[in-house]
Order: structure tokens, then sequence, then C-alpha cells
């Protein structure tokens, strides 16, 4: 009987020696719920409650500190690159060239800068589309300045060349802004480029809106590529937000009052007035009425003093 109770108890995860103190006190013939009130009554906890009671060995890591254990991470978070919010861009080759070259040179190192505009922006996908007759050898027709800049762009699978072939001696040329604006228009990216692509607009309406709203012209000002801080006008965003996906809203600026001191439009104006930071927001009414009261009030004073 003694064994029997023994193991049960055990089973339990209570010790032995708690088991043995209480059959003693009890005797042999205890019945099994007077042994575990009398464990419960001496503070007997089974193993598995003192485990959880223990501390864990295991320590929580505030969200975003380092740690140096590799295998704790934060289930949701993932490594992704930070520059994924920024659209991709498509560059016009040969308008940007021709831009650099005032119209008359085809200068690659035009192409160049722009790219390397938008790399030091933080932009990864970059594509520029460039005829492919223009790896040809210059003419005098169509000079092109430093060729080898398209050569290190193409190694570098930036630079992409449109078709183009010869057939009874006379060059066939595929039309490189379809190119730029369907590859733009897929990616949801920006075009960069001071055409306005009008024949595309009138043949998609979808191409349409997305030219309207994606072109992105520039200027260079000695070897300097500048595309504008304002793309879409004086209202429109600005250059960040034009070249990110998720645009940043700025903080709201209050616009001055343009009556200022003689605005009549008292709490229900919604232009800013500084002078009335420290005034209760009183309507027009409220205000008078509160100024015609003051010498009323003075003037009778005055003459309940005076009155016998």
């Amino acid at each position: 009987v003694h064994q029997n109770k023994l193991d049960f108890f055990c089973k339990l995860g209570y010790s032995k020696q708690d088991i043995c103190k209480v059959l003693e006190n009890l005797g042999q013939e205890a019945l099994e719920d007077d042994v575990l009130k009398e464990l419960i009554r001496m503070g007997s906890k089974p193993q598995a409650l003192e485990s959880q009671a223990q501390p864990s060995s295991l320590k929580l890591i505030a969200r975003g500190s380092c740690s140096t254990s590799p295998g704790l991470k934060w289930l949701g978070e993932d490594d992704r690159d930070s520059t994924d919010h920024l659209r991709p861009i498509v560059i016009d080759g040969s308008n940007v060239a021709m831009s650099h070259g005032n119209k008359e040179v085809f200068s690659c190192r035009g192409i160049q800068l722009a790219v390397d505009w938008f790399r030091a922006q933080g932009h990864t996908y970059i594509k520029v589309f460039v005829p492919l007759w223009r790896k040809e050898p210059p003419r005098q027709d169509s000079p092109i300045a430093d060729q080898h800049i398209l050569e290190e762009l193409e190694k570098q699978s930036i630079l992409v060349y449109t078709p183009s072939r010869k057939v009874k001696g006379k060059r066939v040329v595929c039309y490189d802004d379809r190119y730029i604006v369907k590859v733009a228009y897929e990616k949801d990216g920006v075009i960069v480029s001071n055409d306005h692509y009008r024949d595309l607009q009138n043949e998609n309406p979808e191409w349409k809106w997305f030219i309207e709203q994606r072109l992105l012209m520039y200027s260079f000002v000695s070897n300097r590529f500048m595309p504008p801080d304002d793309p879409l006008g004086r209202h429109g965003p600005t250059l960040r937000n034009f070249l990110s996906k998720k645009p940043i809203l700025p903080e709201p600026k209050w616009q001055p009052c343009p009556y200022g001191k003689k605005c009549t439009y008292g709490n229900k104006c919604k232009f800013y007035h500084p002078e009335r930071l420290h005034q209760a927001q009183l309507s027009v009414a409220d205000e008078l009425r509160a100024k015609i009261k003051v010498p009323l009030s003075l003037g009778k004073e005055g003459k309940c003093t005076h009155s016998p």
C-alpha cells in the first residue's frame, strides 16, 4: 500500500521526501484525498509547477535592438531593401544625349550624368533605351561624343538597344519611344525625357494619363543633370514624392490671413492669425457685445456713485 501511494503521488510530480513525511504523519492507510490536502498544506509543489515558477533562461529582446543570436528573429520582419519605395526609372537615351549636346551632337556623357544622378538618389532599377544604330561609327550628319560610355552602360545591364536593321541599303528603325513608354507603364515607373509623346498619348488613353502624370523633364546646367523640384507644377507633388511609391505627406503649414487684423470672420476664419494666439476665439458679434458692455457698466457705476 505504501509503495502504491508513493508511486501514485510521484507520478503527480511530488517529491518522495514530502510523500513519506505525510504518510508518516497520517498513517499508511490514509486516503489519497487526505494525503493530497496535507501535501498542499505543507507547501509541496509538483515539479512541473516549480519549473514554470522558475525564471526562463530566454530573454526578451526589444524590437529594433541588436541581437547576437542570429536565430532569434521577429515574425513579420523581412530583409527588404530600403530602396523598394523608389520608382523604376526609364530614360529616353536619345533625348537626353541630344539635349546635353545642344541638339547638335549625340553626347553619351549626358546619359551617364542622368544615370549617376538617379543612382545617388538610391534608385536600383534604371534602364536607358537607345537605337541600335548608335553603335555604328559616327558620321558627319550624326556625330557622337564619348561613344565608349554606351558600351560601359551595356555591360552594367543599364543600356538597352532598340532593334534596327538595313534593308537594301536603307535603315529600318523600330520606334524606340514605344519601348520607353511601354516598359515604364508596365513597371509603374517614371519616364525621363523632354518629349511629350503626343502621338502615343492619342494612341492609347491609358498611356495618355500615364505620360501626363509620370513624365519627368530635366535640364543640363554646366554638365549637371537637374530635374525640377515640382515636376507636375506648382501645386503638384515634390520631386521626392514624385519619385517615391509611397509619398511622404508634408507637415501642414498655416497660411496667414490676407486681411490680418482687419479680418471680420472671427473664429470662423480658416486662415492663421498670429495676434489671436492668446485670445479667446469669439465670434464677431460676441466681440462687439463684449466691447459695448464694458463702457455701459462703467457708466452705470459712475451714476450710482453720484446719486444720493
